[in-house]
């Protein structure tokens, strides 16, 4: 049995976390131990526990990219904090490997390994930003050979090697997945989400899911949507999650301020965080996503599963989730105006909705848990096996060398 410790650098629960999450669930338990390393007084250590897991505690990691030097200090700190109780953990529980959920986590795996030869997987959630720490993260990265790098897509593989041909070859691509079961279309579940909400359906009714932070573009669309309102007035907007990192709070103010001053809140729905994710995807006429930056686009693979018609702009790995024209519509990101134009599109023809629903629900099946689960845990075993060999080879050498002085 091979025995994982998984490492995530906060206890905060977004897109990488419910990928580990769906590890955690899905990982065959007849194969491979899992123990979980994470901060103890969050939603994820809550929901680890949840799947019948135990937990191991170490510090939240506080480090963000700045320039600013008494910012790199205190992060430098977080580091070196959480660098001591990571390695006390690893030492205790001897994993075959330790699966690091996030760059940052990578980064403090592969320090705390040092001198201990433990396998590390980087899972790599994220786009590098350009800033000379990206630059510096990649050349830390080449300087450890047993690191390997799992990347959510193509797009994200590539932003991560950068200009350096060895790392780039030893980042693996495989791609999200998703319990599709868990979004399939259900029978009456329109009507009944729909008439919860307190919509008509005579109403067009327009969504955007995820975190609210300005990356994901709530206030782009609000703004947009003030101009298709004016075109389709029986349209509506339901603006789904909750403000979660740094000053997200702020950026919620902002865009009920900015429905109130557009003086259309009153088509604008703010329902927070939901538990009901799949049944409201299934109750909207056109999900729309509009990320600056998605390093795969896992709330546009529910919203295909469940069967919602699908509009984005172009970022990261939406194009190697959604077959523009087909799957789904895409645009260039920060055109307000193609926007506008695609949404009214949409609205006023039900046929090219319809389509883009059928060929949604059939591109969602390339994205399932089984065949992600498959994909990883085949990269586990055959990262193990070759630490395995070459202990076996360096046991085989050492037995040959006291044979020859005996």
């Amino acid at each position: 049995m091979i025995r994982i410790l998984f490492y995530n650098h906060t206890g905060k629960v977004s897109g990488a976390e419910k990928m580990l999450l769906l590890i955690l669930a899905k990982l065959d338990r007849n194969r491979f131990e899992s123990v979980v390393l994470c901060p103890d007084d969050d939603a994820l250590a809550r929901d680890v526990q949840g799947l019948g897991l135990n937990t191991e505690s170490c510090p939240d990691l506080n480090a963000r990219f700045t320039i600013r030097v008494d910012l790199i200090v205190k992060y430098l700190r977080s580091f070196a904090q959480v660098i001591r109780s990571v390695r006390a953990t690893v030492i205790k529980a001897q994993p075959d490997l330790v699966h690091a959920n996030s760059i940052r986590s990578g980064l403090v795996v592969s320090v705390a390994t040092i001198g201990l030869k433990t396998r590390v997987v980087w899972h790599l959630h994220d786009l590098l930003p350009t800033h000379p720490l990206s630059v510096l993260i990649r050349g830390f990265a080449l300087l450890f050979p047993r690191a390997v790098m799992i990347a959510v897509s193509q797009a994200v593989a590539d932003n991560f090697g950068g200009r350096f041909v060895t790392l780039r070859n030893r980042v693996s691509v495989i791609l999200n997945g998703i319990d599709t079961e868990k979004f399939a279309p259900v029978d009456g579940r329109r009507e009944e989400t729909r008439k919860e909400l307190g919509l008509d359906e005579s109403e067009f009714v327009v969504g955007i899911i995820g975190l609210l932070t300005p990356r994901k573009g709530q206030l782009g669309l609000i703004q947009c949507f003030a101009q298709v309102l004016q075109r389709v007035p029986k349209a509506k907007l339901l603006i789904v999650g909750g403000a979660v990192f740094n000053k997200d709070t702020e950026y919620e103010a902002l865009l009920k301020t900015t429905a109130d001053d557009l003086e259309i809140s009153d088509r604008v729905q703010f329902l927070g965080v939901r538990k009901d994710v799949p049944a409201i995807m299934q109750s909207l006429d056109l999900f729309v996503a509009n990320s600056s930056v998605e390093p795969f686009g896992l709330v546009i693979v529910e919203a295909l599963s469940a069967g919602a018609p699908v509009l984005s702009a172009i970022s990261g790995g939406i194009p190697e989730v959604v077959q523009c024209g087909r799957s789904g519509w895409l645009i260039e990101y920060g055109d307000e105006a193609l926007m506008t134009e695609a949404i009214v599109k949409l609205a006023q023809t039900p046929r090219i909705r319809e389509k883009l629903s059928e060929e949604g629900v059939k591109r969602s099946r390339n994205f399932t848990a089984a065949r992600f689960m498959n994909e990883l845990q085949t990269f586990y075993e055959a990262n193990t096996e070759i630490r395995t060999l070459k202990s076996s080879q360096d046991s085989a050498m050492a037995q040959s060398a006291t044979a020859k002085i005996a």
